[in-house]
C-alpha cells in the first residue's frame, strides 16, 4: 500500500491518480488523511470561485473557460460541488455530466463532491480538497458550487477570485439582492445575454455594484453567452487582470480561524461518545434534581 510520503511525493510530481487518491483520503477521512493534510507543501496556484442562482449556466461558464484555457496550454482542476439529498445525503453529481467535453482530456481533472448537508453552498470537505489540489502542479483551480449565492461566505474566503454568476430572466430579484452578495463578488457575469432585457439587468447591476464601498477594485460586469463561448475571452481578461492587482484576500483569515477552530474542536471531542452520553443522561435524568450543566462540566 502506498504510504503517506509516497502519496505526497506522488501529487507534487503530477501523478493523477495520487491526486484522486489524495482527495479521497481526505473527503472521507481515511487513517492516514490527517498526516497527508500536514505534509502537504500548498502551491500559489489561482482558485476561482464561481457561484449564482441555480440555471444561471455557472457549468457552461467554467466549460468555456476551460476550453478557452486548454487552449492556452494550460492544465485545469475543477471542484464541482453538487446538493445532497436531505435524506441520505446522496447527490447526483450532475455538473461532471454537463461538463463531459473534457472528461477524456489529461490536462482537466474533475472531482464533483456532495454537500453531505453543509448549509453554505460548499461540501463540509471542500477545503480539504481544494488543499490538496494545490499542491498539483495545475494553472488554475475552479469550485464551481451549490446555487444558493447569497450565502456562499466561504467561497469567498477561499478563491482568490469570485464570479457571481446571473442571468436577464432573474428580473426584478437584482432589486433585493442581499449585501452579502455584492460583498462577495469580484466580478459579475450576466449569462445567457441574448435573452430579453440584458442590456438593462447589466445596466441596474453596475449601478448597483457601483454604490460599494471599496477603492481597491471596481466590480465589472460583462456580458457572456456560454453555450456559444461569447464574452468568455473577456472574462479571462479580467480574471487575469484581478489576479495580478495582487489584492490579499482579506476574507481568508476568517475561514482558516473558522478551520482551525472546528479541527481543534474534533480533536478535543474525539473521546466524548454520544451514544454514551444519551445512555448516562437517560439513566441520570431520574433525578429530579439532574443538571446538564454540573453533569457537562465532568468532561471539562
Amino acid at each position: 500500500m502506498t504510504s503517506i510520503s509516497d502519496l505526497t511525493k506522488d501529487l507534487k510530481q503530477g501523478d493523477i491518480k495520487a491526486l484522486a487518491r489524495a482527495i479521497t483520503y481526505v473527503e472521507n477521512e481515511i487513517t492516514g488523511s490527517a498526516a497527508l493534510l500536514e505534509n502537504i507543501d500548498a502551491r500559489a496556484t489561482p482558485t476561482i470561485g464561481i457561484t449564482g442562482p441555480a440555471g444561471a449556466g455557472k457549468s457552461s461558464l467554467v466549460n468555456s473557460l476551460i476550453h478557452l484555457l486548454l487552449m492556452q496550454k494550460q492544465r485545469i482542476g475543477v471542484v464541482a460541488v453538487d446538493p445532497s439529498s436531505p435524506f441520505n445525503y446522496g447527490s447526483l453529481l450532475g455538473d461532471r455530466i454537463r461538463l463531459a467535453d473534457h472528461f477524456n482530456n489529461s490536462e482537466v481533472f474533475i472531482r464533483s463532491v456532495a454537500t453531505r448537508g453543509s448549509l453554505g453552498g460548499l461540501s463540509d470537505k471542500i477545503m480539504e480538497v481544494v488543499f490538496v489540489m494545490s499542491a498539483f502542479p495545475f494553472d488554475y483551480i475552479f469550485i464551481e458550487t451549490v446555487g444558493v449565492g447569497q450565502s456562499e461566505v466561504e467561497l469567498a474566503g477561499l478563491a482568490d477570485t469570485t464570479i457571481v454568476t446571473m442571468v436577464p430572466d432573474a428580473g426584478d430579484e437584482i432589486q433585493t439582492m442581499k449585501a452579502g452578495l455584492m460583498e462577495i463578488a469580484d466580478i459579475f457575469v450576466v449569462n445567457k445575454a441574448d435573452h430579453v432585457g440584458a442590456d438593462r439587468f447589466a445596466k441596474n447591476l453596475r449601478s448597483l455594484s457601483a454604490s460599494r464601498i471599496n477603492d481597491e477594485w471596481k466590480i465589472p460586469v460583462l456580458k457572456t453567452i456560454a453555450t456559444a463561448k461569447e464574452g468568455i475571452s473577456e472574462l479571462h481578461q479580467e480574471i487575469l487582470r484581478h489576479q495580478q492587482a495582487g489584492f490579499s484576500n482579506k476574507r481568508k483569515p476568517f475561514l482558516l480561524a473558522e478551520k482551525c477552530w472546528r479541527i481543534i474542536q474534533k480533536e478535543k471531542m474525539k473521546e466524548v461518545n454520544k451514544k454514551m452520553l444519551l445512555k448516562e443522561i437517560t439513566r441520570l435524568m431520574s433525578d429530579q434534581y439532574f443538571n446538564v450543566y454540573r453533569f457537562a462540566k465532568h468532561y471539562f
